[in-house]
């Protein structure tokens, strides 16, 4: 296992035992399939989430708007985005929730990590996923029923071309017999957290990745879960899990689910409650989706900032003195 504790953004985000917060992008609401707040708009409000103390910020891979799905995604490719966050913050860690890897091709999608790695100053933090879109499939001529071994496949040739100079690789959608991927990875690897079981066995993920990205659920699964991830992971690599909250201004307001996701509405004092359950359960960073929130964003992150980071705090990198 590759020692990430010198990776800015791993060493940000995770420490056993500990639960840190992160934040997705968009922060609100969309007004049709228009974001109602502008890049700058957003690109303030990111700023001032790293200044508060948040860990990490992430974005979604939607590579097709599908009107039929219920969510219209991310506007902007996931790369360029955060490359665009990059330029804004200093110490932020960012993350993809999650790359789908099963629509892009395996060696672009090394190099787009490795160069959003480099340029990030080693704080990215890579999530992948085989894709939910029914529609994408067809449009890129992907069979569908292969998102298992294609999302094995991305794993597999992303960790060789970033260790190995000039590999040679022949798989269902790479035959590399000369040239090269670069630039490559400060650690010749990147923190990389498959999203759900993937198509995979636990046993498989627990091996070829560094973490776990797993769907919000009830408390009592959710431990399950994370049992299974530590009993297949005799060292420490971190559980993640997204949450949408609509925080509501009484801080001491009971909470009250928010319908067909697991999410809820409620004051603060509930929402610090529930994050030191995850925390005993095991769940080391919780990515907060916001964008259900009736209230100004600004006064959210405000809030959170003030009164819920300063339990769940991220961490200061680590030097690490190599012999």
């Amino acid at each position: 296992m590759t020692d990430f504790q010198a990776h800015n953004g791993f060493a940000r985000t995770f420490k056993e035992d500990k639960l840190t917060l992160g934040i997705t992008l968009p922060t609100e609401k969309k007004s049709g399939e228009v974001n109602k707040l502008t890049l700058d708009e957003q690109m303030a409000l990111v700023r001032n989430a790293e200044d508060l103390g948040f860990a990490s910020l992430f974005v979604r891979d939607s590579p097709l708007l599908d009107p039929d799905f219920g969510d219209g995604g991310v506007l902007y490719d996931p790369f360029i985005l955060l490359a665009y966050v990059v330029a804004h913050t200093k110490k932020l860690a960012i993350g993809t929730a999650s790359a789908v890897t099963t629509l892009r091709h395996p060696l672009h999608l090394a190099k787009a990590a490795a160069s959003l790695d480099e340029l990030s100053q080693q704080r990215f933090l890579f999530g992948i996923a085989t894709g939910d879109r029914a529609i994408e499939f067809p449009a890129f001529k992907v069979d569908r029923t292969k998102k298992p071994e294609l999302f094995r496949e991305s794993v597999q040739v992303m960790k060789k071309v970033w260790k190995e100079a000039f590999p040679e690789l022949q798989t269902e959608r790479v035959g590399m017999t000369a040239g090269d991927i670069i630039p490559k990875p400060a650690f010749a690897a990147i923190p990389t957290f498959g999203t759900g079981f993937s198509g995979q066995t636990v046993e498989w993920l627990a091996e070829h990745t560094d973490g776990w990205l797993f769907y919000a659920q009830e408390l009592k699964k959710q431990r399950e879960i994370i049992q299974l991830w530590r009993d297949h992971t005799p060292t420490f690599k971190p559980f993640i899990q997204p949450l949408v909250v609509d925080l509501l201004e009484n801080p001491v307001a009971a909470p009250n689910p928010i319908p067909v996701i697991v999410g809820f509405k409620s004051g603060r004092m509930f929402l610090i409650d529930y994050l030191n359950a995850l925390q005993e359960i095991g769940v080391n960073h919780v990515v907060l989706n916001l964008r259900s929130n009736t209230r100004p964003i600004e006064d959210v992150l405000q809030e959170v900032g003030e009164y819920v980071l300063p339990r769940f705090p991220s961490f200061e990198r680590v030097e690490i003195q190599h012999s």
